[in-house]
């Protein structure tokens, strides 16, 4: 465990008291406000926090709100890091580490995503059952030791989308299923490249979440994730792609995640 880690969950621990996390929350562009129903709430900055980013992106405020969530104990990360900020495919090494060094052994990424998939259309929800890397970097380069080798043929854990789907379907709240191909952004993909994504077998692209995936992997961590659809993706449409069209779309899909994501965490308890 490095220094920066080690810091931090110092910082962490001193400050909420018996609160133990289980489930680690990363939130992504327009879904800051799920850290208003946090119970108990304690919110740190990620500026108070070594080893933690400061996001530079519209959406991401920095803060790590720790607390409870329909009666269960979360650390929910209210924005993150990304590759094309830093050119750092570890730039989340750090907060991931800390969350499984809090005690989260679930670890649940949301991001916004351009669809492939036509009935999956903007303001719409995905959960993600595999994902495709389009930049062939990894958060584990320079990794020492033999457990840098991380098995991905589960990353998405099966049982946490069943619970997922079982919410969406309690709720009544269309949820579909597809593959994520992780870009390096920060420019939105060119219609040639997306018609190769569909070729290859994605569903949904994106310029984050990939590096979380594999870091919690890497941490013994089981994983769950939700995209929402922002916009379709780049030669599907004829509106122009924009951040301030992923965050308009964002709002419209962000109530439906809050309920399922509230709806999971009552079902793992206190």
């Amino acid at each position: 465990m490095s220094t920066d880690t080690e810091d931090a969950i110092a910082v962490v621990k001193s400050q909420i008291g018996a609160l133990r996390p289980k489930t680690g929350i990363i939130l992504g562009s327009g879904l800051g406000p799920f850290v208003d129903s946090v119970k108990d709430a304690v919110t740190i900055s990620y500026a108070d926090l070594p080893g933690f980013p400061e996001p530079g992106v519209g959406g991401h405020a920095g803060r790590l709100v720790l607390g409870r969530v329909a009666g269960s104990p979360v650390a929910v990360m209210q924005g993150r890091a990304h590759y094309y900020e830093s050119g750092r495919a570890d730039a989340m090494k750090t907060p991931v580490r800390t969350l499984a060094g809090l005690g989260c052994d679930t670890l649940i990424v949301t991001n916004a995503a351009g669809s492939l998939n036509r009935e999956a259309g903007p303001g719409s929800v995905m959960v993600l059952t595999d994902h495709i890397s389009f930049t062939g970097v990894s958060p584990l380069f320079g990794e020492p030791g033999d457990d840098r080798f991380v098995d991905l043929s589960a990353a998405y854990d099966p049982d946490i989308r069943a619970a997922l789907h079982a919410q969406a379907d309690s709720q009544g709240i269309p949820l579909h299923d597809g593959v994520y191909m992780w870009f390096c952004g920060p420019h939105f993909e060119t219609p040639a490249e997306i018609r190769a994504a569909g070729i290859l077998g994605a569903s949904a692209v994106g310029m984050s979440t990939v590096p979380e995936v594999i870091l919690g992997r890497h941490a013994g961590l089981k994983i769950g994730a939700l995209s929402i659809i922002t916009n379709l993706a780049a030669g599907m449409s004829e509106t122009g792609l924009s951040h301030a069209q992923t965050m308009t779309n964002a709002a419209v899909a962000a109530v439906a995640v809050q309920a399922l994501l509230t709806g999971y965490l009552a079902g793992r308890g206190a």
